[in-house]
C-alpha cells in the first residue's frame, strides 16, 4: 500500500481535505484545507513557478509529483493544519485574474498574507512553507508579516536573483553552449527592466521569453532573495537537497548567511521536489507521484515547528 494511503488511515475524520476560498482580484482565490481538530499550528504551502497546482502538479508541463499533497497529509498526521494554495490565475484561483502572467511577486505576496490570515482561523500559529519561487514569495510576504505569522519554511528556495539562477541552470547542460550568449544578453536586459522584441529572439527561445513572460521576469529578476531574507529575524527553516538540478546548496548557503538564526537542513540525495533521487533516472521525481517525500522532510519540519512555535 502506498504511503499516501497509509497516512490517510491515520487522519481523523475532522481533518479531511476541503476547498476553501478568500476574496481575490476580482474573483476568488482557492486552496485546499486540512484542519485537524484542535490544531495549534497551520502551514500555508506556496507552489513554485509557473502553472503548478496546490498538489505540486502541472498538467501543462507534465509535472506530476503530489509533493504538496504528501506534505499536507503528512503534517495532518502530526496534528498540523495546512492550506495548500492555487496561485492567482491558475486552477481553483483561475478567476482571480484574467491573465495569469499579468502578476508580480508583490501581488503574490499580498495574496499570501490573505491566506495567512485565513489560516489563523484554524490555528493560532501560522507558518509559510514556500517551495522554489514560492520561497521568494514567502520572504516578500514576511516583510509586512501578519500578526499570526510564526515563521518561514524555505524549501529549495533560490538564494540568488532568479535571472542569475536561470543562467546557471542553462549552463549546467553543455548542449546549451551555442545559445548561452543570447540567454545571458536577454537576462541582462530583463534585469535592467528592458524587454526584448520577440522578432529579435531566436525561434528556439521565443516561447521561453514571450512578451507576457518577459513582463513577469522583469519583476521577478529584480528581487535579491538574500537581501530580503536579511530583514526576517523570526524562526526560519532552510531545506535543500544535494541532488537538486534546479537550486543548489550554494543557494541555501546564501540564505543561511543572510539569516543567521535559521535552521539549515540538507537532504542527502534530495531532489528539487523534496524526494530521494532515483539512480539512473534523475527526473523521476518530476513525473512519478508515487515516490514518497524524502524521509527527512516531514520530521525536520515537524520538529522545527514544535521547537519554535508559540501560540501565546
Amino acid at each position: 500500500m502506498r504511503l499516501r494511503y497509509l497516512l490517510l488511515l491515520f487522519l481523523p475524520a475532522s481533518a479531511m481535505a476541503e476547498a476553501v476560498q478568500i476574496p481575490g482580484p476580482p474573483g476568488p482565490l482557492e486552496a485546499e484545507q486540512i484542519a485537524p481538530e484542535g490544531a495549534a499550528h497551520a502551514v500555508v504551502i506556496v507552489p513554485g513557478s509557473g502553472p503548478t497546482d496546490r498538489d505540486g502538479n502541472s498538467p501543462q508541463s507534465g509535472l506530476a509529483t503530489d509533493t504538496y499533497k504528501l506534505l499536507a497529509e503528512g503534517l495532518a498526521v502530526h496534528g498540523i493544519a495546512s492550506l495548500r494554495i492555487d496561485k492567482r490565475g491558475f486552477f481553483g484561483s483561475e478567476a482571480a485574474i484574467a491573465d495569469p502572467n499579468d502578476v508580480t511577486i508583490a501581488a503574490y505576496a499580498d495574496d499570501l498574507r490573505g491566506w495567512v490570515n485565513r489560516a489563523s482561523q484554524i490555528a493560532p500559529c501560522v507558518w509559510i512553507a514556500g517551495h522554489s519561487e514560492g520561497g521568494l514569495v514567502a520572504l516578500v510576504a514576511a516583510k509586512d508579516p501578519p500578526a499570526s505569522l510564526c515563521g518561514l519554511i524555505l524549501l529549495a528556495t533560490p538564494g540568488r536573483p532568479v535571472g542569475q539562477l536561470m543562467i546557471a541552470q542553462f549552463e549546467a547542460n553543455p548542449a546549451n553552449a551555442p545559445i548561452m550568449p543570447e540567454i545571458r544578453s536577454i537576462v541582462t536586459d530583463l534585469e535592467a527592466g528592458t524587454g526584448r522584441d520577440p522578432t529579435d529572439i531566436s525561434p528556439v527561445l521565443q516561447s521561453l521569453f514571450s512578451p507576457s513572460l518577459q513582463r513577469y521576469m522583469i519583476d521577478l529578476f529584480s528581487y535579491d532573495p538574500t537581501a530580503i531574507a536579511a530583514d526576517w529575524n523570526g524562526p526560519a527553516l532552510i531545506m535543500q537537497g544535494d541532488a537538486d538540478v534546479q537550486v543548489s546548496l550554494d543557494d541555501a548557503n546564501l540564505l543561511k548567511g543572510a539569516m543567521q538564526q535559521a535552521r539549515r537542513v540538507n537532504l542527502p540525495g534530495g531532489t528539487h521536489m523534496l524526494k530521494e533521487a532515483v539512480p539512473g533516472d534523475p527526473l523521476a521525481d518530476y513525473y512519478d507521484p508515487t515516490l514518497p517525500l524524502h524521509d527527512m522532510v516531514l520530521p525536520s519540519i515537524v520538529d522545527f515547528i514544535s521547537e519554535n512555535g508559540t501560540t501565546d
